[in-house]
């Protein structure tokens, strides 16, 4: 699943796609970032999401939540 800016996460491993500007999601990217399990994608750009892997891991993304959710239904691969 293309992230952005050549960047890849594998699609089975997403688990849930949020939206930057929450609460909820930036006490999320805190949390990943304090136990070392946050990886930013987003090539210097605004984040506009986050894609929380089964590995436990959370991806940073420049992308909206409305691509990426149209590229995992496989509108755009």
């Amino acid at each position: 699943l293309s992230v952005g800016f050549g960047n890849v996460v594998v699609r089975r491993r997403v688990v849930s796609v949020a939206r930057a500007d929450s609460a909820a999601a930036r006490r999320l990217k805190s949390s990943a970032e304090s136990e070392k399990r946050l990886l930013d994608l987003t090539g210097g750009r605004k984040i506009r999401s986050l894609i929380v892997l089964d590995t436990g891991h959370v991806a940073l993304s420049s992308l909206g939540t409305e691509t990426i959710a149209a590229r995992l239904g496989g509108e755009d691969l």
